[in-house]
């Protein structure tokens, strides 16, 4: 067992502000992502102009918030959202599930694209490469505030988290910042540098997350909620995660085939 580190979730206070880690890391995946996005630009002579690449920012962040929300409701909780629509807006509360996010964002880029007269794959292979650091840095944030730990477990770097009882678990959180942060950032990074067929690098990074998310999802504790359908053996994420797989894999054998052909 290795010991939880217990890392208060405010790093800084100022009287009654309290300014917590996880909101830090979002900032830092934000910056970081204008950066990304501009230098995959210039290596892919995307004239997209540092404006554009602030506006394209926001209305993937709009599409996150409100995609991330109503994505919680409907595939997490629908129930109870249900019987007090009032709490629908209250995101101060926690509830925001990825694959909602996903779509939100991805509206929010072919908005952008539609109004600023860009192709949509050429943009989305650009600034597809940045999510998965912001990826990677959302799961050390929850990694921080001990949430979203994984199922009990033996293994020797199992840890006992605030929330969890007195049970050891696996650090899930860290599987995935690793996994879906740095591991699939860079395959995206590595395919971005070779000339593919439209739309590969974005279609990968959904195939990619949603096998890597498939299988951390089996050391991951399930929403107690919800727990395991399908005859209690997949989670909710695993059931979102596999559209994610057949499409994205489709789709990039699809794109391949058509790009050579012509």
């Amino acid at each position: 067992m290795i010991p939880f580190p217990n890392i208060d979730p405010v790093f800084f206070r100022i009287g009654p502000l309290a300014f917590r880690w996880y909101g830090m890391m979002y900032a830092i995946s934000f910056i970081s992502a204008i950066f990304i996005i501009r230098a995959v630009a210039v290596r892919k002579k995307l004239a997209i102009t540092q404006e554009q690449i602030s506006d394209l920012m926001l209305y993937a962040a709009m599409g996150v918030i409100f995609g991330g929300r109503l994505g919680y409701v409907l595939f997490y909780n629908p129930s109870y959202y249900f019987e007090n629509p009032a709490k629908i807006i209250a995101v101060w509360e926690g509830g925001m599930a990825f694959h909602g996010g996903l779509i939100g964002a991805i509206l929010g880029g072919i908005y952008f694209c539609k109004r600023s007269g860009f192709p949509v794959y050429a943009v989305a292979d650009v600034s597809i490469v940045s999510v998965p650091l912001g990826l990677g840095l959302g799961r050390l944030g929850n990694f921080m505030n001990g949430e979203l730990f994984g199922r009990a477990s033996d293994v020797p770097w199992c840890m006992i988290f605030p929330g969890g009882g007195d049970v050891c678990r696996h650090p899930s959180q860290l599987y995935e910042a690793v996994l879906e942060g740095a591991v699939l950032f860079v395959i995206l990074w590595v395919l971005s540098k070779r000339a593919l067929a439209p739309g590969i690098v974005f279609w990968s990074m959904i195939t990619g997350y949603g096998v890597f998310r498939f299988l951390v999802e089996y050391t991951r504790e399930p929403d107690a909620h919800i727990g395991l359908l399908l005859g209690n053996v997949f989670s909710m994420g695993q059931i979102l995660s596999l559209p994610m797989i057949l499409l994205g894999g489709f789709m990039i054998w699809r794109q391949h085939k058509v790009f050579s052909k012509t």
